[in-house]
């Protein structure tokens, strides 16, 4: 391993986002991460990747389910809302859940959360065998090597331990504010200042 490797991986073991959210400063107010709650799931020496949980689509599961062709009979699930969790992949899902249990293709976060993307995680859900809490994305968001950590320090972002309260029982127009009051921050405030400015 090279000096140079050697030394961007310390500084990466000590800047770990994964299970973080990201919070869209209100100066970002045009592009697709405006207004945006991202909660990281995997964030390396490679980059990060990550979901915006805060812009649902106008597709429940129900209708997702129906356009999959499996049969979803769970009136809980069915009326919940498909987000759009980033401009990578956007025709793929992402279920980020709660569970212990592995599926095809999951993506272990922590020992309480995993991001899965096989169909097998959608039939299991469709049968109440799934996960109790899930938020279902389509597509994904990226950042290169080093990307996400030079965003951070341009001030693009404020980071804040992510909490499943936020991600599974609060609506979606409620996750960006409560993210901030982690902070101890009034996001309404700070809007109305860079409003202000």
């Amino acid at each position: 391993m090279k000096a140079g490797a050697a030394s961007y991986n310390a500084v990466m073991s000590k800047f770990d986002l994964t299970n973080h959210f990201l919070i869209a400063m209100p100066t970002m107010q045009e592009g697709f991460f405006a207004g945006t709650l991202t909660y990281i799931c995997e964030h390396d020496e490679n980059g990060a990747l990550g979901l915006v949980v805060n812009r649902p689509i106008s597709l429940t599961l129900a209708e997702m389910f129906d356009q999959i062709n499996i049969p979803l009979h769970r009136p809980r699930l069915a009326k919940m809302p498909v987000h759009v969790g980033g401009t990578v992949q956007i025709e793929r899902g992402f279920v980020l859940h709660d569970t212990k249990q592995d599926w095809q293709s999951t993506l272990r976060i922590n020992d309480r959360l995993a991001l899965t993307t096989s169909r097998d995680i959608l039939e299991a859900l469709a049968e109440g065998k799934g996960p109790d809490n899930v938020l279902v994305t389509l597509g994904y968001s990226g950042w290169e090597q080093g990307q996400l950590e030079h965003e951070i320090n341009e001030n693009i972002w404020l980071t804040v331990p992510a909490t499943e309260h936020i991600l599974f029982e609060l609506p979606a127009e409620e996750r960006l504010a409560a993210a901030m009051a982690l902070l101890g921050v009034n996001y309404s405030m700070l809007v109305e200042d860079v409003g202000h400015a």
